[in-house]
This record gives C-alpha cells, structure tokens and sequence, in this order.
C-alpha cells in the first residue's frame, strides 16, 4: 500500500473513532445531566474525567511499546478520533462562561478547579493502574 493508502487509513481511523467518540459523549453527558441536573456541568465533568481516565491507560499501554496502542492507527482511532471527540474542552469553556456571565463565579471557579484536579488525577491514576496490572 501506498503513502496515499497509508493517510487514508489513518484519516478513516480519526473518522470512526471521533463519530463513536462524539455518540458516547453525548450519551454519557445526557444521561448524567438528567441524573444530577444541570445547575452544574456534571455530565461534562464526567466525560473528561473518565476520558482522562481511559487516556491515561492508553498512554501507559502505549509506553510500553509492546501493546496495540504504541502503533500509529490504533493510537489514532482511540485517542485522537474517539477520545479526542468524547472529551471537551469546549463545553467546558462555554459552561464555566455561562456559570460566570449568570454571577455564579463560585460554581464557575469551582468547574475550572474541579475539572483540572480530577482530570490529571484521572490521567494518572490511568497510568497507574495500568503500570500496576501491566
């Protein structure tokens, strides 16, 4: 196979995993949002949490060397299409903006901090149990 059906495959890779990526996040944040209400941006807060999470294990796998995810198109279909689309930056942005625009700048601070502790957390602690059990 060529280079141009090498970059094809990679682009069809990024494709699938970000539709699967943006399915599942609208899943998750839905069914968290109508769980816990949304005065909070909890359904966000979820995603990127549990992304962080599932990125940190693939970035330990990938660590590795040995394991799928040290390969080029599995480390694109899973982290750059679907965890690059499950996950959000720009959500994240447009609510904390919204919680302080409405003078909520206790719950919009509390996202900001909340958000960054929980997701390096998370990221590491995905490392961590994967470097353990590994």
């Amino acid at each position: 196979m060529g280079a141009l059906g090498n970059v094809l495959i990679s682009l069809m890779c990024v494709a699938i995993g970000s539709a699967l990526g943006g399915i599942a996040r609208y899943f998750v944040s839905g069914v968290v949002a109508r769980r816990l209400g949304e005065t909070f941006p909890w359904g966000t807060m979820t995603v990127n949490v549990s992304g962080a999470f599932l990125v940190g294990i693939l970035g330990a796998l990938a660590a590795d060397g040995s394991s799928l995810f040290a390969s080029s198109n599995p480390w694109l279909f899973a982290v750059t299409g679907f965890l690059g689309c499950y996950t959000t930056v720009s959500s994240f942005s447009l609510q904390t903006l919204a919680l302080a625009r409405d003078g909520d700048i206790n719950r919009a601070a509390g996202n900001v901090l909340l958000s960054v502790l929980l997701c390096l957390g998370a990221v590491a602690c995905g490392f961590g149990v994967t470097r353990l059990l590994a």
